[in-house]
């Protein structure tokens, strides 16, 4: 069945739908790489739950995409059948997870975006898009609390867990410019109130961040030159990090080997 589209380019609406369930699948299995390796049981099972929370939030942003695609695609085809040129997600998401530090601290940034922008997508004019947003801020709400009391305690812990989260926010800091990049595309969805432009979300992520940092002792590193912001590159135009290739390779290889496998 059809969805109704509201009065936007259909290219235009799913492009963004992609961008939407692009970060939520490879931060998602990004996450999920820590199942079975975490430093402790209880961070084993936390990260495991928000790589579910995260790749399930994307069968509904992706499985949306395709009936506004209208090719009979579905958020399967869309996660397993597309080459990394294709795929739309920010360039922070696909960074490598290093230590838990460093895993923690993409986390916590990402997060402080993702709960800004599904609250504003709550009031999204297409209802689908408020439904989803509805049920998926809920699980982010908590991923923010989460990612945020542990970048406090260990950014104000011991000499060493402070070293590890300051040198991570110094690494990632440089990729969280992307986030509030606004293009023609996000111009067509915000004309049709079906989300903000994304530099309207930048003073509340901010907010966040810098109050949690601050609480963390950690050294905000101000303006620097950003990834995917200036030029033709950014995970946004599909223009990608090396990461993500290896990141499909494991990810699409069942469906790759085996296509239209089933169970």
């Amino acid at each position: 069945m059809a969805t109704a589209v509201p009065a936007v380019d259909p290219a235009a609406y799913f492009e963004w739908l992609q961008r939407v369930g692009d970060n939520a699948l490879i931060l998602g299995h990004r996450v999920s790489e820590w199942c079975g390796h975490s430093p402790v049981l209880e961070e084993d099972i936390a990260l495991a739950n928000t790589a579910l929370d995260l790749i399930g939030q994307c069968q509904l942003w992706l499985g949306l995409a395709g009936e506004v695609e209208g090719k009979g695609r579905n958020a399967d085809a869309l996660a397993y059948l597309r080459d990394a040129a294709q795929f739309r997600n920010v360039l922070l998401v696909e960074r490598p997870n290093g230590d838990f530090g460093n895993t923690l601290m993409r986390q916590f940034l990402f997060d402080a975006w993702h709960h800004a922008l599904l609250g504003a997508l709550k009031s999204s004019s297409d209802p689908r898009v408020a439904e989803i947003a509805a049920k998926a801020d809920k699980e982010v709400a908590y991923h923010l609390e989460r990612s945020a009391d542990l970048v406090i305690a260990l950014g104000d812990g011991t000499e060493e867990s402070h070293a590890r989260m300051q040198k991570a926010l110094n690494g990632l800091w440089a990729y969280t410019g992307e986030l509030f990049l606004g293009d023609a595309v996000d111009e067509a969805i915000a004309q049709a109130a079906i989300a903000p432009l994304p530099q309207t979300l930048h003073a509340a992520w901010e907010a966040t961040v810098t109050s949690v940092l601050t609480e963390a002792t950690l050294t905000i590193p101000g303006k620097v030159w950003q990834h995917g912001v200036s030029g033709a590159g950014g995970g946004k135009r599909g223009v990608h990090s090396e990461h993500l290739g290896y990141i499909l390779a494991e990810m699409q290889f069942l469906q790759r080997a085996y296509p239209g496998g089933t169970w």
